[in-house]
């Protein structure tokens, strides 16, 4: 059982199955692995025309769920219309089937990891954001980065603060720019491959987000200088200075935009809504749309979603 935990959590891990579409399609394909068998065909579990996962429907993941004692409803559609489901759909049939050859296809188990799992989603409590023409924009993105900042405090080893700071500044492009102009990653993965919260290139700029700028930053702005790109680096209000000082450090200060996140997603969101009271509203509503959509698609963690109190 131990091994067969530790792949299931290895899996998850890497294919970000914690969200509510690819949930879906590993509680429908475990109930095909029931009623066929194992090894599974993934080509058995597709519609007749081929666009669709067999049995992918509101229905059926309600259907299990309630076995578990769960009413709340997972998605919808049950991850029918989610990008990915075939994809989700194989690979999960692969990992089954590698378990099957392993002898450690336990399906009541795998059926049970998945409801746990599921629980977990449920249990994520979004941070909050309060759509208030009293107070400023910038007031507005500092209490989710600081609602972020406590969470993370409570909870050794999570950089909460540093996954909402990327995945503003991605929203705050995307929305400024039209989605689709640069990829986004999970945090972990930038985190990995750089050493810092984030990295966006878009034309022949290399934008750095970090909550805690370091040497491990300036060296890559240095790095991206070489390079012909124009570096800039976002961050918090305490972090500027630092980034400031480290960059006249390195002798790159004048040619490294450094700036405050605050001041950076707000004055755009005030050129988003035109300067109006109206359009700031639906601007605000629109970069938490966009956020959760990007947490949606590249983080496995619920909790790091944005609800709107109007």
């Amino acid at each position: 059982m131990a091994d067969l935990e530790a792949a299931l959590h290895a899996f998850n891990k890497a294919r970000r199955f914690g969200r509510k579409g690819p949930l879906c399609v590993a509680l429908v394909t475990t109930q095909h692995a029931r009623k066929m068998g194992l090894p599974l065909d993934p080509d058995d579990l597709l519609t007749d025309k081929g666009g669709q996962v067999l049995g992918l429907g509101k229905a059926a993941v309600q259907s299990v769920l309630k076995r578990h004692g769960i009413d709340r409803v997972l998605a919808s559609e049950g991850g029918r219309t989610s990008r990915g489901s075939i994809d989700n759909m194989r690979a999960h049939v692969a990992l089954l089937n590698d378990l099957h050859r392993q002898g450690i296809a336990d399906l009541d188990a795998i059926e049970g990891y998945w409801i746990e799992q599921v629980h977990a989603f449920f249990a994520g409590k979004p941070f909050k954001v309060k759509l208030d023409g009293s107070r400023s924009l910038r007031v507005l993105v500092r209490d989710v980065l600081a609602q972020a900042e406590d969470r993370q405090k409570t909870t050794p080893g999570m950089q909460f603060m540093g996954a909402v700071l990327q995945h503003l500044v991605g929203a705050k492009l995307d929305c400024a720019l039209g989605a689709g102009q640069f990829g986004h990653n999970s945090f972990s993965t930038s985190d990995a491959q750089s050493g810092r919260a984030g990295d966006f290139f878009i034309g022949d700029v290399a934008l750095h987000v970090t909550t805690s700028p370091g040497e491990g930053v300036v060296q890559r702005c240095k790095e991206n200088l070489d390079d012909g790109y124009r570096p800039v680096i976002v961050t918090t209000a305490r972090g500027l200075t630092a980034a400031e000082v480290l960059c006249e450090n390195a002798g790159i200060g004048e040619r490294v935009d450094v700036f405050e996140v605050e001041q950076f997603i707000a004055l755009n969101l005030y050129e988003l809504g035109r300067f109006a009271a109206e359009g700031r509203r639906v601007a605000v509503t629109d970069l938490v749309t966009r956020y959760n959509e990007i947490v949606e698609e590249v983080e496995t963690d619920p909790s790091l979603m944005i609800e709107v109190k109007r």
